[in-house]
């Protein structure tokens, strides 16, 4: 039988004790043995490495009149001047930028209006280039304080290798944005699928807050689906995020030969523009960047029909009745920017859940509806290079002391 590979599982322990410091703002030393069931003798090693290397700080605790006497308590935190890191995330019409410290707090944000989708790939990652530079440095910060970067875009993307497959945002196939970008910015980063930046934010800040398994469901450009499972996203081979959208939810190849329908051509923000655009031709405000806003007015206005949102309501409700099914999370929650029309598309959405879903399986998730902006995505990109950097050995491959100015605080 093969054994585990002790980095790898020093780096997994590594991450645990993060973590629980990370939730908890300060713990003991008992309190982290507690809760990721590590042993006192592997929490100590973890804890005493932390600290050597600045990522965490200890404040001794005076005991109260109802604790034994002794040494104080010592409460640890994680030290919030440790490291910076950048988000970003594409959209159709917008790159949003953020820049946090360790804990993940915002130290500055920035928004781009762009059509994204009507530039080549090396015009987006020059903006993308100017975007992370001037937002550092609005964070009064230089590119060589980032200890990274993780910028998110919908699409078949390999976390892995950095490679995107495949986005609607790009023009061009398989295209190596992580290469790119590190050749640009001299930096490490890496590329994910969007819905996993929203995921992780809700993991950390929002309505899956504490939680260590949950489902998100993002009405975007595309069709995302985010899983935490045990606490972790979970990913396919190469890195891969589940790709929703591609979800068939009717067949195809009948006697007309009609191609499989898939929940992207009919929920997703792009197909209901368009249904409505082939509705209205003539109306070109549909065809600009704020068409989901157009396509929303016009419903409810009745100058278009709201069969088309009522659609693709029925069929997210179709798919996310099916993913309980499959899951049985405690919580699904749905988000994006589709979520602007509101009960146009959320009435039929609730409807046909309660018709699709089992009734044995009625009482088992909660689906939460959570509007967010991009500036809350982006903070979630920096929270996955922040994961990445909780698991990795600092002392040996991480930037371990590095001060405002470039050099060694360690020596």
């Amino acid at each position: 039988m093969k054994t585990a590979d002790p980095e790898l599982m020093r780096a997994i322990n590594r991450f645990h004790v993060m973590d629980a410091v990370r939730r908890s703002g300060a713990i003991s030393r008992v309190e982290i043995c507690e809760r990721t069931e590590l042993s006192p003798t592997t929490v100590s090693a973890i804890t005493a490495a932390l600290l050597d290397d600045g990522l965490i700080t200890a404040s001794p605790v005076a005991p109260t009149p109802d604790q034994p006497r002794g040494r104080p308590r010592v409460m640890l935190s994680l030290n919030p001047d440790a490291a910076t890191v950048c988000g970003a995330k594409l959209a159709p019409s917008q790159i949003t930028i953020a820049v946090t410290n360790f804990q993940a707090d915002l130290l500055a944000g920035l928004s781009l209006p762009i059509r994204v989708d009507r530039q080549p790939v090396s015009v987006i990652l020059d903006i993308v280039e100017d975007g992370v530079r001037r937002c550092a440095e609005d964070a009064g910060l230089t590119l060589s304080d980032l200890s990274g970067l993780c910028i998110g875009l919908p699409g078949v993307i390999e976390r892995a290798s950095g490679i995107c497959r495949q986005s609607p945002l790009f023009r061009e196939r398989d295209q190596d944005v992580g290469a790119e970008l590190r050749a640009r910015l001299g930096l490490a980063v890496t590329v994910d699928a969007d819905v996993n930046l929203v995921t992780q934010a809700e993991h950390w800040f929002g309505h899956g807050r504490g939680l260590n398994d949950f489902l998100v469901v993002s009405i975007e450009h595309v069709i995302g689906l985010g899983i935490i499972h045990g606490g972790e996203l979970f990913r396919g081979a190469g890195g891969l995020s589940p790709d929703l959208g591609d979800l068939v939810i009717w067949p195809g190849g009948g006697a007309g030969d009609t191609p499989p329908g898939r929940l992207s051509a009919t929920a997703s923000t792009t197909a209901i523009v368009a249904a409505m655009a082939e509705v209205g031709p003539h109306d070109a405000a549909l065809r600009g960047g704020r068409g989901l806003e157009r396509a929303i007015q016009l419903a409810r206005e009745g100058g278009a029909p709201a069969r088309i949102f009522d659609q693709a309501g029925q069929a997210l409700g179709v798919a996310i009745a099916n993913l309980i099914t499959l899951f049985a999370p405690p919580r699904v929650i749905v988000t994006g920017s589709g979520l602007q029309a509101g009960d146009l598309l959320l009435a039929p959405l609730h409807r046909a859940l309660r018709t699709a879903l089992p009734a044995t399986l009625s009482g088992v998730a909660e689906v939460v509806v959570h509007e967010t902006d991009d500036a809350l995505w982006a903070r979630g990109a920096a929270a996955l290079s922040l994961r990445d950097l909780y698991g990795a050995p600092w002392n040996t491959t991480g930037p371990v002391g590095r001060n405002r100015n470039g050099g060694n605080e360690h020596g």
